[in-house]
């Protein structure tokens, strides 16, 4: 029976160390406050105008591929996973082709923005694709910018404090030996809750989603500017565009969530 392993692991941090002792000087925080809730220390965050998204992960695949035994060339098809790409459009993918000099055009590049579960979504189709004999050296990256859309403020502690940059990539390969490689993977998701943990502007919906919700949610829009404007002063003063999170909402469902899903595939199996 095919399967597919994971044939390399490679990652990259930027050098800069952030520590919460340097975030209290920009924000009300305590490294207690911080450690109580997160258990974070410090983290690392890019050089402005030299590190991205994209070549943080490409430093991060370069190691993959190495430790794979195999050259960047026999790479036949690139997932890239992230929340923060480079630009809104194109992807990270075919960035990424290019920041490696992976110039063959028969290679396709896959997106997914699918937030922290991003890269097991990532390896879950990957696996697909493996298993029906369709690639054989699938390159997966997952990698975030975060610092470069951070709130460095009192108003914004709750999500900044817990986030920083990295990438961490994999080269999924076929394998036939038992027992060995991906056994299972399941997905899940639930739209219900969306906007409590979201980056809703700028976008693309116009205020849509505002006067459906059971709790209402100030988008940023005038009656007469819904639909007509990506991105407005009242965004701007109001900080709608950072990202922002009920944070004790978002832990209890993912204390409830997790271990759901970790049983499921035991359930199953009996």
């Amino acid at each position: 029976m095919l399967r597919s392993k994971i044939g390399g692991i490679g990652y990259y941090v930027p050098e800069k160390i952030v520590t919460n002792a340097d975030l209290m000087k920009v924000m009300d925080t305590t490294d207690e406050w911080i450690q109580e809730r997160t258990g974070i220390k410090q983290r690392r965050y890019g050089k402005k105008h030299e590190e991205t998204t994209t070549t943080m992960g490409a430093r991060a695949a370069e190691i993959a591929i190495r430790r794979a035994g195999i050259s960047k060339e026999e790479v036949d098809f690139i997932i890239f996973a992230t929340l923060s790409p480079d630009y809104y459009f194109p992807g990270c993918g075919v960035l990424l082709q290019r920041e490696m000099g992976i110039t063959n055009t028969e290679i396709g590049a896959l997106d997914i923005r699918n937030q922290c579960s991003g890269f097991v979504y990532g390896l879950s189709i990957a696996d697909q694709f493996v298993k029906t004999g369709m690639y054989k050296n699938i390159l997966l990256v997952g990698a975030e910018m975060h610092s470069m859309g951070l709130d460095f403020t009192t108003e914004g502690r709750n999500v900044t404090v817990i986030f920083g940059d990295g990438a961490g990539a994999v080269v999924i390969q076929p394998t036939e030996e038992e027992n060995k490689g991906i056994l299972t993977t399941h997905l899940h998701s639930d739209g219900t809750y969306a906007e409590k943990l979201s980056f809703i502007n700028p976008g693309a919906h116009g205020g849509y989603h505002a006067n459906r919700l059971e709790e209402k949610v100030d988008y940023g829009y005038s009656d007469a500017e819904y639909g007509e404007m990506f991105i407005n002063e009242h965004m701007l003063e109001s900080r709608q565009i950072f990202p922002n999170m009920e944070g004790q909402f978002v832990f209890k469902m993912a204390v409830q969530k997790f271990p759901e899903v970790i049983m499921e595939p035991l359930i199953k199996l009996g």
